[in-house]
């Protein structure tokens, strides 16, 4: 018993280093007492179904197939202030967990695109100046979440729900998510990273006078930087997200995990992806 619980043990925190893609269906590839073993602790069969190919050495453990077998696909939100480093995470997320990745805007523009009954009337609003109303942005969201990559590959919300209501709405079409992650950033190191970007009119390469400057004196002299990037603008930015935001975590409360968003991008991105690994370890052995 000890040495099953070892083994087991020892699968776990090795898997954690391994990218997790798709929801799986553990596959053992090739005969060998060790995974014979590990198939036979049940224990160890939902860590296993959470990661894909293993491997120690030039021994294949187990291969994870898509989810073909039904289970469900991995479902995340992932919110945050302007300029908390929300793209950067959407990035390395989408990379490691295989998850279609879904802003508020793409959403919007592919519907209206498509010609889609609710992209049309998104169109109406968006043609006239007004605001799109939450009731249409949900209509695309949940229109968007139910194609077919959505359901085979699960999907990463980003800055969505922004408001109570659009929470609301999710939870009342049986809409649930995974892990909800908030990146949590001092309001002062927000105003700052936003007040110093400037981006490349000729590549499109966004640059920041502090953290990320030009590299020559020529692509500096030919920056500009967004009308709406100023102190007293990103603060009115702010003050509207946070007028909702408390309100979103609460509905959420039981899966979100706040990570300290004012760290250097590799180590957000390893606490990141420790708490999305445990909310799916423990939606598995549930």
């Amino acid at each position: 018993m000890r040495s099953t619980f070892l083994l087991f043990l020892f699968v776990q925190n090795a898997l954690a280093f391994l990218p997790r893609p798709i929801n799986s269906k553990v596959s053992v590839q090739t005969a060998s007492p060790l995974q014979s073993k590990l198939e036979h602790i049940p224990a160890v069969e939902p860590v296993l179904r959470s990661r894909t190919r293993c491997t120690i050495g030039h021994v294949i453990l187990f291969d994870a197939a898509g989810s073909a077998d039904g289970s469900d696909p991995v479902k995340l939100i992932i919110a945050g202030a302007p300029a908390s480093g929300k793209g950067t995470q959407c990035e390395v997320i989408k990379e490691k967990f295989g998850v279609v990745h879904l802003s508020t805007g793409d959403m919007l523009r592919a519907a209206v695109a498509a010609k889609t009954e609710v992209g049309t009337l998104a169109k109406e609003f968006m043609d006239s100046g007004k605001l799109v109303p939450d009731e249409v942005i949900i209509g695309v969201v949940k229109d968007r979440l139910g194609e077919d990559d959505c359901a085979s590959q699960g999907w990463l919300l980003d800055g969505f729900p922004r408001t109570p209501a659009q929470a609301a709405a999710l939870a009342d079409a049986g809409i649930s998510a995974d892990c909800f992650i908030f990146l949590n950033v001092p309001d002062e190191i927000l105003v700052e990273r936003v007040v110093g970007r400037r981006t490349d009119p000729e590549t499109g390469k966004i640059y920041h006078m502090a953290f990320s400057p030009p590299e020559d004196e020529e692509i500096k002299a030919r920056l500009e930087q967004r009308s709406d990037d100023t102190e007293e603008k990103v603060k009115v930015r702010l003050e509207q997200f946070y007028a909702n935001v408390e309100a979103v975590k609460d509905s959420y409360a039981d899966i979100m995990v706040v990570v300290d968003g004012n760290r250097a991008p590799a180590d957000v991105t390893e606490s990141v992806s420790v708490a999305i690994d445990s909310k799916l370890m423990g939606k598995a052995s549930a």
